[in-house]
């Protein structure tokens, strides 16, 4: 597409949405959002949020969920920087952070490479809002000093090596890991981790209806298909899990268990 020398092409806005409660907005993402006419948004991204959108604002849903894309990632690509030459402002609305397992970085360098000015509007992460809203700290001075975050559907994952991921003094966060919890929970043991390690899944963080259940890794895949947990979700892993506030849900025999709702629930 040929331009005139006083063409200017629009600005593609990479924000982060945050883990789904429209309260954990940045300020900038509020603006961003408000002023929008054309939004280019993830499934993960709460209708609450969607909601602060102008009346007029066009959004356009590029929802992705394991093996069943609406648009693939290079599409998603070819349309931020195809609306952005043609002169449009985009904002490219993404769950969590846009730079922490959102590919965020991938449409950053497309923009890049067509001469698009692109702006990144960093979102509260799921980890961070997720163990928050739990009442589940990431780090604690009696438990654990180091973090790690893994996706937990990625290719390969049995090639993988996770030693010392997860352990004494460290608390492993995995994102996308519901499909594969059996296979990463086999994982973790295989590569050294106790069968009775704590595990917590956090559902739906942040949100009305979000669940905290907490169990053993050795119980991780059957707690996830028991309950029937959805996603978003994520799984932490190790000691800080016990500060927790959810529902136990340890391997004793018959499984009982009170489901509790809404962000930061007490375990009575």
């Amino acid at each position: 597409m040929a331009h005139s020398e006083s063409f200017k092409a629009g600005t593609v806005y990479l924000v982060g949405a945050g883990p789904g409660d429209p309260d954990l907005l940045t300020m900038r993402a509020v603006r961003l959002i408000g002023r929008a006419r054309l939004i280019v948004h993830d499934g993960l991204v709460d209708s609450a949020i969607l909601a602060l959108a102008a009346p007029d604002a066009e959004l356009i849903s590029v929802a992705k969920q394991r093996s069943r894309h609406s648009m693939k990632q290079e599409a998603i690509n070819s349309l931020l920087v195809g609306e952005a030459l043609s002169g449009r402002d985009v904002v490219r609305l993404k769950g969590g952070d846009p730079f922490i397992f959102g590919r965020g970085g991938e449409e950053l360098e497309a923009c890049r490479e067509a001469g698009v000015p692109c702006e990144v509007v960093p979102g509260i992460s799921a980890a961070i809002g997720g163990g928050a809203s739990a009442g589940l700290p990431l780090t604690h001075r009696d438990h654990a000093s180091i973090v790690s975050f893994v996706a937990g559907q990625c290719k390969g994952l049995s090639e993988q090596n996770w030693v010392g991921l997860a352990g004494p003094g460290r608390t492993l966060v995995i994102y996308m890991g519901l499909a594969t919890s059996q296979d990463i929970a086999e994982k973790l043991m295989a590569d050294g981790l106790s069968p009775h390690t704590p595990v917590a899944v956090i559902e739906k963080a942040t949100r009305p209806d979000q669940r905290v259940l907490r169990s053993l890794l050795a119980d991780l895949g059957d707690l996830v298909a028991r309950e029937g947990v959805k996603s978003p979700a994520l799984i932490v892993v190790g000691d800080v899990v016990q500060c927790a506030d959810a529902i136990d849900c340890l391997p004793l025999g018959q499984f009982q268990a009170q489901q509790i709702t809404g962000a930061g629930a007490n375990n009575e």
